[in-house]
This record gives structure tokens, C-alpha cells and sequence, in this order.
């Protein structure tokens, strides 16, 4: 069983930056594609940033160039890198790990973009 946890959200002002950790256990975490998702309020979970075991990388249009995804599989740990944060990228921030049919999700944490 793949456990996720997530953290590093929090309130942050429009042009701001944050960063989150998603710890993983229960698994070889350097096989599985790890990713990011979001869903804000009345709206579909949707991906922002993937990265698959090999290091490649694929990002949503809406944060090409503002937020960055790594791995550090020594730690069992992604990251997300949010930079140049705009109201628009208000949601709760889901991790996901994704290795063949099998998927797994974490808690999920608030990011919340205000002034």
C-alpha cells in the first residue's frame, strides 16, 4: 500500500512562491510516475505537473514557466515548486503516484492565493 503525504501549502500573496512535499511510503518510489493535481471549488481535478521515473517532465500550460516539479528519490520525496503564484492557482494540491493501473493519492493540501 502506497502511502502520500503532503505538505507545504498555506496562504501566500498574488506573485509569491511556495513549495510542496509529497512523502511517499510503502513502495519503490523510484519506479512509479509521480504527479501533481489541483481542484478548486466547483471545478474538475486537473494535473499541473508530472514527472516520470526517468526524470522527464510534463507541465499544464497555465504553469509552464512558473512552477517546477523534482524528485529526489533518496527521500522517497516530490516537490513542487510554485512560483509567480496567481489567485487563479487557488486549490487544494493532490499528489499522485501512477505506475501502470496502479494509483494513489495523497490527502491533498490548501494553496490559496490572496491579498
Amino acid at each position: 500500500q502506497v502511502r502520500l503525504v503532503e505538505s507545504g501549502g498555506g496562504l501566500v500573496q498574488p506573485g509569491g512562491s511556495l513549495r510542496l512535499s509529497c512523502a511517499a511510503s510503502g513502495t519503490i518510489f523510484s519506479i512509479y510516475t509521480m504527479g501533481w493535481y489541483r481542484q478548486a471549488p466547483g471545478k474538475q481535478r486537473e494535473m499541473v505537473a508530472a514527472i516520470t521515473s526517468g526524470g522527464s517532465t510534463n507541465y499544464a500550460d497555465s504553469v509552464k514557466g512558473r512552477f517546477t516539479i523534482s524528485r529526489d528519490n533518496a527521500k522517497n520525496t516530490v516537490y513542487l515548486q510554485m512560483n509567480s503564484l496567481k489567485p487563479e492557482d487557488t486549490a487544494v494540491y493532490y499528489c499522485n503516484s501512477r505506475l501502470g493501473l496502479n494509483t494513489n493519492w495523497g490527502q491533498g493540501t490548501q494553496v490559496t492565493v490572496s491579498s
